[in-house]
């Protein structure tokens, strides 16, 4: 052996014999001292209780690892152990990792839902209505999965036709992601009204392409609203929580975006025949009220109907009393008849033109203070006719109060506070609200 070495052949002869002494080897520690510099290396120390050594994982490596290396993290790390001549230290560069007594996917899922949930993808703010009929549906699967026949035997049953818009994608396995992404991305570009993102059962590693950030991220900035349907009941996925819609299973998810064609149409039955029901009884209400209307504002024609009627029999007992008048006339005649033979014809003459102007005269004003009280009954009839019609008393300012029921307000006992009422004037109507209640006294008024 060499007696004096330079550094650089002493530090070039420990790291061959540390690389070829050792090999590839695991080491467990706890990291402390991480660094992540701008080249997308990571540097960090591996301690237990007594020692530490320094670690290297390059930038593909880092990036192949499926959880976030920290401070304070047990882990398991493989590498190689060699010696960095520069500082005359010896490091492990790892081409692998995992969390000690926790699975590497496992991790990565809990701190990829932490950090998502910290960016608000899961707030239930930005989740959209899925709707309740769609006319097309998306689904993002594995065209020959079971999971698109479970999905295409139940819409077909519940709603044979609706239309389904299969955008196939691997849906397990490295390139499944972006083929997920890229099918989303595809589905915005058709008429589609709901996306179904959805795979059959498995194992953790076979569903994990659902817990990607970058599938997590396509289904938060779609337009349209997302179902996921991954997996088994207990499964659960990034893709669950930043999904408008978690479905248990493809099959739940078929059942919860379409209705059951049948229950629609009994649906419908019975709301149709609650309308039918609905418009009788409103009927019956209308007319029932427009009765009560009725018989509150009754046609003032046929109270003028009455009137002429009743001017008629006046106008039949005038006729009549003329015809007694002149009955009564007549006998004042005869013994002036009497005189006519006893008399000269001149005289008679002159006598008989004396009593016949005489009589004319009396006849003449007897008739027409007659006629004139009878014009004078007439327009006090009309009069009266005329102020009893319910229009003229509206003309007057005056209102006619009814409750909902179409009942006349005719007390103010019939009356709350708060009632509706509605008001009809000579010009139409408007409703109104009870504020307060006055009720009139013989010795003042006494407020409700």
């Amino acid at each position: 052996m060499k007696d004096v070495f330079t550094v650089t052949e002493l530090t070039g002869a420990i790291k061959n014999h540390l690389e070829s002494g050792f090999g590839i080897i695991w080491v467990t520690g706890e990291i402390s001292n991480l660094r992540r510099p701008a080249s997308g290396h990571v540097y960090f120390t591996l301690k237990d209780e007594d020692s530490q050594i320094r670690v290297v994982a390059f930038r593909n490596t880092a990036g192949r690892i499926g959880f976030d290396l920290e401070d304070g993290l047990q882990i398991a790390c493989r590498g190689k152990l060699t010696v960095y001549a520069a500082r005359g230290e010896y490091q492990i560069i790892i081409d692998a990792a995992e969390p000690k007594g926790f699975g590497a996917l496992q991790m990565a899922f809990e701190q990829l839902k932490k950090r998502l949930g910290k960016e608000g993808l899961f707030d239930a703010s930005h989740k959209k209505g899925i709707p309740f009929l769609p006319g097309k549906i998306g689904v993002v699967t594995s065209p020959s999965g079971a999971a698109v026949r479970d999905i295409l035997n139940i819409t077909g049953r519940r709603f044979p036709s609706i239309d389904i818009t299969i955008a196939p994608a691997a849906v397990q396995g490295t390139e499944a992601p972006m083929e997920i992404c890229d099918a989303i991305s595809d589905l915005h570009s058709t008429d589609v009204d709901v996306i179904i993102v959805t795979r059959g059962g498995g194992s953790l590693e076979d569903l994990f392409c659902f817990n990607d950030e970058r599938v997590a991220r396509a289904i938060h900035s779609s337009r349209i609203p997302v179902i996921s349907a991954v997996g088994h009941e207990i499964d659960f996925t990034i893709a669950d929580f930043v999904a408008d819609l978690r479905a248990p299973t493809p099959s739940a998810a078929a059942e919860l975006v379409v209705p059951d064609r049948k229950d629609l149409i009994e649906r419908i039955r019975r709301l149709q025949s609650r309308l039918s029901n609905a418009r009788s009884v409103s009927l019956r209400e209308f007319r029932k009220r427009l009765g009560v209307v009725a018989e509150g504002l009754r046609d003032p024609r046929g109270r003028i109907s009455d009137r002429r009627i009743g001017l008629d029999d006046w106008n039949v007992r005038l006729s009549g009393g003329i015809r007694r008048v002149l009955e009564m006339r007549e006998h004042f005649f005869l013994p002036a008849n009497r005189m006519l033979r006893r008399l000269t014809p001149t005289t008679m003459i002159g006598e008989l033109r004396h009593r016949s102007g005489r009589i004319t005269k009396e006849l003449d004003v007897q008739t027409r203070m007659y006629v004139n009280n009878l014009k004078d009954m007439l327009h006090r009839d009309i009069s009266l006719l005329d102020s009893l019609s319910p229009l003229s008393v509206l003309k007057r300012g005056f209102g006619i109060v009814r409750l909902p029921d179409g009942t006349i307000v005719r007390d103010v006992a019939a009356l709350s506070i708060d009632d509706s009422v509605d008001v009809k004037v000579s010009s139409g109507n408007f409703t109104a609200r009870v504020t307060r209640i006055v009720q009139e006294k013989k010795n003042g008024r006494e407020k409700i």
